[in-house]
């Protein structure tokens, strides 16, 4: 995709890096605007039924390059609304939930700041042990302003967020699992990341879509709203041609061929 994330598809999985590895993945201007492009393009695949994102070298995503933004000036503009509900900042990081495909996110090393924000996007977040994960804005004086409270609120208890978010500290991935910032803890995050892409990848893509788009609605809508957005996902895919191939290669014991 561009000098600072890279892109391989390969049997319908896009491996997405964050390609920065001297600068631990931090953020500046090229990579915000290489996150928005990957997504962009994303967005208008079919042929991808899953996404495995991580970082190349030491580390995940370091956060924000301060250096950088402070020299060279961030070029986003946080009040207007440049891509749809967000600003570019908050684009990077909330439109993985956007995707129509499943995303896991692989971490090592830190997820720091907007590193932890953009990780939060994912559907999944596998974590090496050793991965240390920080809500860092508040030790630059700033606030989470990447999507990372739209996120968040889906995953981990109101008080524990707080505590992160006013303290700024550091923790561990095994903490990070226990609020729910983070789904398991693996030795090798991002090789598991991948098998589990390829299993996902093995199933009827238009239900993982329609699967992913309930998720997203759940935590905005009541009981019969969701009651009402089960039935309309499941009158799209039952008896099409993909959900009858499914069954068939169950009864079979063979690999599905689906129609993207």
């Amino acid at each position: 995709m561009s000098e600072r994330v890279t892109v391989t598809i390969a049997d319908h999985v896009a491996d997405v890096r964050l390609a920065r590895p001297d600068k631990m993945n931090a953020l500046d201007p090229a990579m915000f605007a290489a996150l928005a492009a990957t997504i962009d393009d994303l967005k208008a695949r079919t042929d991808v039924r899953c996404v495995v994102l991580s970082g190349d070298g030491r580390a995940f995503c370091a956060g924000l390059d301060m250096a950088a933004m402070a020299s060279g000036g961030s070029g986003i503009d946080l009040d207007t609304r440049t891509h749809g509900i967000a600003n570019l900042a908050q684009y990077v990081a909330w439109d993985w939930r956007e995707l129509p495909m499943p995303v896991i996110a692989a971490l090592h090393g830190v997820a720091l700041g907007g590193g932890l924000q953009i990780a939060s996007g994912a559907d999944v977040r596998l974590a090496h042990p050793a991965t240390r994960l920080s809500i860092r804005e508040l030790h630059w004086g700033i606030v989470p302003d990447m999507g990372g409270i739209a996120l968040w609120r889906t995953l981990a208890r109101d008080d524990v967020l707080r505590e992160l978010t006013y303290t700024a500290r550091e923790f561990d991935a095994a903490e990070a699992a226990g609020f729910g910032l983070v789904t398991r803890l693996s030795e090798d995050p991002l090789g598991e990341a991948m098998a589990l892409a390829r299993d996902i990848a093995g199933r009827n893509p238009h239900a993982i879509r329609g699967a992913k788009r309930l998720y997203n609605v759940a935590a905005d809508t009541d009981a019969a709203g969701a009651l009402r957005a089960e039935s309309d996902e499941q009158l799209k895919v039952i008896r099409t041609p993909n959900q009858i191939e499914q069954v068939m290669a169950n009864m079979q014991k063979r690999a599905a061929m689906f129609v993207d």
